[in-house]
């Protein structure tokens, strides 16, 4: 295991390629099946054919006339990118006592497997990223290269920076996704949502207009869905400056309270937008993760 690997505690979720393929065959195994797949009512031309594509879309004229393998293609096909927003800001490195690894390492993981699929369906991906160290944002692209280097950039980031007084910064990552996703992509972001700057909700959740799909996958310990601890608590913020003293019994019930609201917000407000919140724990298994995120974004393909 490499130095970098152990400064990040990736604990069970590495090594990142292998446990992303083995996560991605595991959603083929399930049969899950793209809803995006020529679903559009309007023709929007040809393109060569890729491993991956749904045979009934095959242009059976072209191949009997002129031996060329071609998929005709729909409006929603048109452009079939799958776009990736990462949080790498300071909270993400949390791993309590119960979780298999840090959030950032489970998020690492769900963008690796739907990058796998999303190649090996013929699309192209993006990445790009919300607060971290040594972050290389990646543009389109598409094959088996485009799964190495995702697979790559995800490994080098380290998990820092404080966002929560930085809306600029967040709404500048917004930017080159929106550069980057056009009608038809598929977005999604992966982050805890937790010490977000104030107008974070309006800039994520404005992803999923003009015809693209949105999921805002919320990635949290087990300790952040549970609240297990007990007796006095001292809670500092790993973002901002906010600090705590209380005594956990009481402090519980209004924390869970607090999150389920917060949850019900991120969901109606996405969903005003045409987006849709998928919340996941560190503690999950991969596999059914993923079929959760694809499920809210239609497929992939």
């Amino acid at each position: 295991m490499s130095a970098l690997r152990r400064a990040l505690d990736w604990g069970k979720l590495a090594p990142l390629r292998l446990r992303a393929k083995s996560v991605a065959d595991g959603v083929y195994a399930g049969g899950h099946r793209s809803r995006r797949r020529g679903a559009g009512i309007e023709f929007g031309g040809q393109r060569s054919y890729v491993p991956g594509d749904d045979l009934r879309f095959i242009d059976r004229h072209a191949l009997l006339r002129h031996g060329e393998l071609l998929v005709r293609q729909f409006e929603t096909e048109t452009d079939r990118t799958l776009c990736l927003l990462v949080d790498a800001s300071a909270s993400m490195s949390y791993r309590g006592e119960q979780a298999p690894g840090p959030k950032y390492a489970f998020a690492a993981l769900i963008a690796a497997a739907l990058t796998k699929i999303a190649v090996g369906a013929g699309d192209r991906v993006s990445l790009d990223w919300l607060g971290g160290e040594r972050t290389v944002e990646l543009s389109t692209a598409g094959g088996r290269e485009a799964f190495e280097r995702v697979v790559g950039a995800l490994e080098t980031a380290v998990p820092n920076a404080d966002l929560h007084a930085d809306l600029p910064a967040l709404e500048r990552a917004v930017a080159r996704v929106e550069r980057r996703a056009s009608r038809g992509s598929s977005v999604v972001v992966l982050s805890d949502l937790l010490d977000l700057p104030t107008g974070a909700e309006n800039a994520l959740s404005s992803l999923g207009v003009r015809g693209k799909s949105l999921a805002v996958t919320r990635v949290l310990d087990p300790d952040e869905l549970s609240f297990p601890f007990t007796g006095p608590l001292h809670l500092r913020a790993m973002e901002g400056n906010a600090r705590v003293e209380t005594d956990a019994a009481s402090a519980r019930p209004r924390y869970l309270a607090a999150l389920a609201e917060q949850d019900r917000a991120w969901s109606e407000r996405l969903l005003r937008r045409g987006g849709s919140l998928v919340s996941l724990g560190t503690g999950d298994d991969p596999v059914k993760a993923v079929r959760k995120v694809l499920d809210a974004v239609g497929g992939l393909g």
